[in-house]
């Protein structure tokens, strides 16, 4: 018997399901052993109970890890036919054969293709015309047999088109070797770059790689190398660094390097960055044995990033300009008194990047809050915008390597539009659709209703929600609903068409994104908004916008379901403690939950890079603020929603023992019977598993979840 009334779509499909929520009446939920640890910083003393999971190769924490999934495979066995009847659906809606648009380069059409059956793509491409033979430079269903987990993808092709760099991770840490592939033999080269960020360049003699490796405790990126091919074939790596030429070396702490080629080919450039500056080097391509030249020092506040065209260099720069500006300067003459104004600082529009064409400046940016992108004329210097039609979408430019045409490659989606392709004549003004991702077995967007809504926060703010449901659903509080955010960084969540989603759809469920501060959406000062001692209001949007979905009737207290990962984890650990009475259930993933602790220690890999964005904890003052809203530190002695929290073994970005902790110390913690589950995928690191399938089951474990709990 049901507890509470639902919509008609979610009744009918309860009564053909069968029972969701018998448990097994033995089990029981692991209780970690306690071993305190006394925390001290200016003078205050904090009590870790449970620190010592901090041990990833310790018999006793794995054997933790392991009670913890055993347990959450008892409470979810009765759901296991759910799971994959969920499963099955989103396979159903994939095409199973199919192959990314061509793009052309260099006298080749390059494109991914996926065959029935198998996890990874295949990278191939063909000479000159499509209809030529096709060339298989990669297929990861051949690196990835035998092992649980496999991260590979093309690096870069040769400028002759003679050789491949690829990388390849198959722990989940990130720890990529680059290996090489001559594509006229199908030989693999004796080269390996070992403990790489998978980031590299190649040169213009076909010969010479630039590369990034990472410190070996704390995985930051920070040193490029200079590989020849044939030269030093025993394994480089970060470890044996003198077997090849160390070009640059990143000792500042709270920055990473990286090193790529710009789009005319012409130059090589190294990146320093940090969250609030930049710096870049930039070296003719073909003398990749001359020296980096300095492009501008680094500065604490000025954050920049360079394009080149002809004679010049254009850089996006915040310089007396919150939302960015373009400009340029002869690649000659870079210092900044050089510079003049291509596009002005405008305080209503947020400048994300641009794209450069013979003809033709392209320009993506944010104008109330939605994505736009602008076609100026080189010549004329007459702009237009691109159309959309839709209230909330997502559009970004795509990958366009050539100047000399016409034709603009662009994305979008929307919550009810799946994911396309298109070609847009910037002369003509005429738009084709290339591709758009198919869902199998039939997709109508007129049966679903997304709506672009507005709450007003607790201080006046006016924070966006993207919502979507089933055609037909009624506003009576009776709609599970599940929220979604992430809030940091400056990344901004846009509204996105997913295939799987439709399976929540389908069940009567809406589906929203609240796109609160921390992200950019709105502008730069919606990231501003939402960091340093003013990272709460990114906690608090997310709580308005809830209270906003119930007030407007869509759901109601125990129907609606939050979601967030990583630093996205974070925002569901604080709205768990500041208001557990407000969700039904949380799913939270790889959560960022440990936050004093984590960057209080700068061994842990990327905790220094992270200062600029949640503050340095030595500072008394951010000590203060961040131990306020730590959701570890806040765990106390009440009522908590029922949990899903998942993780990786070998996550390099959130360490397992933060989200291990957490859920020790709710359960020790927590007044209430509701369900408190951790998965932890012991062959896996921050972005879950590999393979197109295998990351459904994961969805589809996390919506048989939700499921369970409604029937409760």
């Amino acid at each position: 018997m049901f507890k509470y009334i639902l919509t008609a779509s979610f009744l009918l499909f309860m009564a053909k399901s069968p029972k969701l929520m018998a448990q097994d009446v033995n089990a029981t939920a692991p209780v970690c052993k306690k071993i305190p640890k006394i925390l001290e910083k200016h003078g205050h003393k904090r009590t870790d109970n449970y620190y010592w999971l901090n041990q990833p190769t310790d018999k006793e924490v794995i054997k933790y890890l392991e009670a913890e999934n055993a347990y959450t495979d008892v409470q979810m066995k009765s759901t296991e036919t759910l799971q994959n009847t969920l499963f099955e659906e989103m396979k159903g809606r994939i095409k199973q054969t199919d192959l990314s648009v061509p793009y052309f380069d260099n006298n080749y059409w390059y494109y991914v293709r996926y065959e029935e059956g198998k996890e990874y793509p295949i990278y191939c491409r063909k000479k000159s015309k499509l209809t030529q033979k096709e060339e298989v430079m990669l297929n990861v269903n051949e690196l990835a047999k035998g092992k649980a987990f496999c991260n590979a993808y093309a690096a870069g092709v040769s400028d002759d088109n003679k050789i491949l760099a690829y990388a390849i991770d198959t722990v989940g840490r990130n720890n990529f070797t680059i290996k090489f592939k001559d594509l006229t033999t199908g030989k693999i080269l004796p080269d390996a770059l070992e403990m790489t960020w998978g980031n590299m360049a190649w040169s213009a003699d076909n010969q010479t790689v630039f590369y990034v490796t990472k410190d070996a405790v704390t995985l930051r990126s920070d040193k490029v190398f200079k590989h020849k091919l044939g030269e030093n074939n025993k394994k480089s790596n970060a470890k044996d660094a003198s077997k090849d030429e160390l070009i640059f070396h990143e000792k500042d702490e709270t920055f990473n390097v990286g090193v790529g080629r710009t789009k005319s080919n012409k130059y090589l450039i190294i990146s320093s960055s940090a969250t609030l500056a930049n710096e870049y080097h930039f070296l003719e391509a073909n003398k990749p044995n001359d020296k980096f030249k300095l492009f501008l020092p680094r500065e604490r506040g000025h954050e920049y990033d360079l394009n080149h065209f002809e004679n010049d260099f254009y850089i996006r720069t915040n310089r007396n300009a919150l939302n960015f500006k373009l400009m340029k300067t002869p690649v000659n003459a870079t210092e900044e008194k050089n510079w003049k104004e291509v596009l002005p600082y405008k305080a209503d529009v947020y400048l994300e990047g641009i794209e450069i064409f013979k003809d033709f400046l392209v320009v993506s940016e944010r104008v109330k809050g939605l994505d736009n992108i602008k076609i100026i004329d080189w010549k004329t210097l007459k702009e237009h915008n691109l159309n959309f039609g839709e209230a909330t979408y997502s559009a970004n430019i795509g990958n366009n390597p050539e100047f000399n045409t016409t034709k603009l490659r662009f994305g979008f989606t929307s919550m009810v539009t799946p994911s396309a392709v298109y070609e847009y004549d910037m002369k003509t003004r005429e738009k084709v659709l290339l591709k758009q991702t198919e869902v199998v077995g039939g997709y109508n967007a007129d049966d679903y209703v997304q709506e672009r809504a507005y709450a007003t926060a607790r201080d006046g703010a006016i924070v966006p929600i993207s919502i979507v449901y089933k055609k037909g659903l009624r506003k009576n509080a009776d709609n599970p609903t599940l929220l979604y955010a992430y809030g940091s960084y400056g990344n901004s969540i846009d509204a996105y068409f997913s295939p799987a989603r439709l399976s929540l759809l389908n069940r009567g469920f809406v589906f929203a994104i609240a796109h609160i501060r921390g992200g950019q959406e709105m502008g730069r000062n919606w990231y501003e908004d939402g960091k340093f001692f003013n990272k709460k209001n990114t906690f608090y949007d997310f709580i308005d916008c809830a209270e906003y979905l119930i007030s407007q009737k869509f759901t109601r207290k125990e129907l609606l379901f939050a979601n967030g990962g990583s630093a996205g984890g974070l925002l569901m650990g604080a709205v768990a403690n500041m208001r557990p009475d407000l969700f039904k259930g949380i799913l939270a993933g790889v959560p960022f939950v440990d936050v004093v602790t984590t960057m209080l220690d700068d061994s842990i890999p990327l905790t220094t890079g992270e200062y600029d964005e949640w503050g340095n904890p030595n500072d008394i003052n951010y000590y203060i603020y961040m131990l306020s809203y730590s959701p570890y530190d806040q765990v106390e002695k009440k009522g908590y929603p029922n949990m899903l929290v998942t993780t990786g073994l070998h996550d390099s970005q959130v360490q397992y023992f933060e989200p291990a902790k957490w859920v020790a110390k709710l359960r020790e913690m927590k007044t209430d019977k509701n369900l408190i589950l951790m998965k932890t995928d012991m062959e896996a690191g921050h972005g879950g598993a590999t393979g197109r399938f295998k990351r459904l089951k994961e969805v589809a474990f996390e919506y048989a979840f939700m499921l369970k709990l409604l029937e409760k």
